[in-house]
């Protein structure tokens, strides 16, 4: 089985011609349309073997491709306008499977509002990869979101539960643009999404920010209780450590969370507040936890607060160290 670049040229060059679009279709670089707002872009790598099973469905693995991406668009309250994807794969692919991925990546892309618009196709050996390029704007000239404003006095918000992602939804992600949009305009100074684990990632957010952040719940997903139910981890556990989830932790003003869960967060309707920002010395920056009613955890955890030493998804370890503890 083998693929031929100049078919699938052929191939793309059907696709209906997307909107942002105003120079040539297939030129060596897209001209798209002016938009208002500032630009926002992001890049992401799905490599078929890491962040997709072996054997995962073609337009399952080009539709993740995608929406892992734009997830990095919703962690900065920023409006999808277009995307460029880029394809290696091994000349032993079978070129049905190749148009498969690009399809999936295709008709994700234009659901979430950011047409593909450019790309590169290249064959080299090894697993095949799907990399993808994605553009937004961010209205306004309010100071953008980051993972390093968080200030102390703000709670810590989190748009949905966790765990348990690789029964299924690793792979139907869901970025949670309208939420991100919402939480900035609200007052959020500090966004990010779910992508290596919720403690991982809030630790990072604590780090960057130079603050102590207090997790007091942590809403399990049901995938997280079910995976418990085999794995011999508890559910918390795999909450705090599965990743892949892609909801938004956010950090605002006590005031404005309230009102958000007050009159419902779009697209989010399990949106809870589940922590809150400290100041703190450098000896005490990072994610601590302070559950008041620790659910299904019979360690020293349930001695609060504690600092959390748990797992998360780090890339370039060895297997043994991939969810290595935090120092």
């Amino acid at each position: 089985m083998t693929f031929d670049e100049a078919r699938l040229h052929a191939w793309i060059a059907t696709w209906a011609r997307p909107a942002p679009l105003v120079g040539s279709s297939g030129h060596d670089a897209a001209v798209l349309a002016p938009t208002s707002g500032r630009p926002v872009c992001c890049t992401d790598q799905t490599v078929l073997g890491v962040h997709v099973e072996v054997d995962v469905a073609p337009r399952r693995f080009g539709a993740k491709a995608v929406a892992r991406t734009i997830s990095d668009l919703a962690a900065t309250a920023a409006r999808p306008h277009a995307t460029l994807l880029a394809l290696r794969a091994p000349q032993e692919s079978s070129e049905t499977w190749l148009r498969a991925v690009l399809d999936g990546a295709r008709r994700r892309a234009e659901a979430l509002g950011a047409p593909a618009v450019a790309g590169d196709l290249t064959c080299a050996p090894g697993p095949a990869q799907l990399s993808v390029t994605a553009l937004g704007t961010l209205p306004g000239r309010r100071t953008p979101p980051g993972r390093d404003r968080a200030r102390a006095g703000q709670v810590l918000l989190l748009t949905g539960p966790c765990g348990g992602s690789r029964a299924r939804r690793h792979l139907v992600i869901e970025p949670r643009l309208a939420a991100g949009e919402a939480l900035w305009r609200a007052g959020a100074t500090a966004l990010m999404d779910v992508s290596d684990g919720l403690g991982l990632d809030a630790d990072r957010l604590a780090r960057a920010s130079g603050v102590r952040l207090v997790l007091e719940q942590v809403p399990i997903h049901r995938d997280a209780r079910a995976a418990a139910r085999t794995s011999g981890r508890e559910p918390l556990d795999h909450a705090l450590e599965d990743g892949e989830d892609h909801e938004l932790l956010a950090t605002l003003p006590v005031a404005a969370a309230r009102r958000l869960l007050r009159d419902g967060l779009p697209g989010a309707p399990a949106a809870a507040v589940v922590g809150r920002v400290e100041g703190a010395r450098r000896a005490q920056v990072g994610l601590w936890l302070d559950l008041a009613a620790p659910e299904e955890c019979s360690d020293e955890r349930a001695r609060a607060p504690v600092r959390w030493r748990g797992r998360g998804w780090i890339h370039g370890a060895s297997d043994a160290d991939r969810s290595r503890p935090n120092g």
